[in-house]
């Protein structure tokens, strides 16, 4: 299991259209394959600033399945224009740890 992790800061204003094109768009990344689930977080502390979260089964169904397919033109015409700066993807493994 694979954890995208992704800091987005949202155009100051934008916010509430922002979260309402994201809903439209979340059918698209929980289409895809090795999809598990994803959520998006808003900060508390920091106006505009969102986590969102998306498990995928292999690293490769987001950097290629998604990435490269036709879904994701999609995903990026909703949701990039919202994005100042744009955003670093970064991927997570769990670590077992033993207590």
């Amino acid at each position: 299991m694979i954890l995208e992790a992704v800091m987005l800061q949202v155009k100051s204003g934008m916010e509430a259209e922002y979260e309402e094109v994201f809903r439209k768009a979340s059918p698209i990344i929980a289409s895809m394959n090795g999809y598990v689930l994803h959520e998006l977080q808003r900060c508390i502390e920091v106006q505009g600033k969102y986590l969102l979260l998306v498990k995928w089964e292999r690293l490769e169904d987001h950097t290629i399945g998604f990435r490269q397919s036709p879904e994701y033109l999609e995903w990026k015409q909703l949701l990039h224009r919202f994005y100042d700066p744009f955003p670093a993807v970064e991927h997570f493994q769990k670590v077992g740890v033993s207590l």
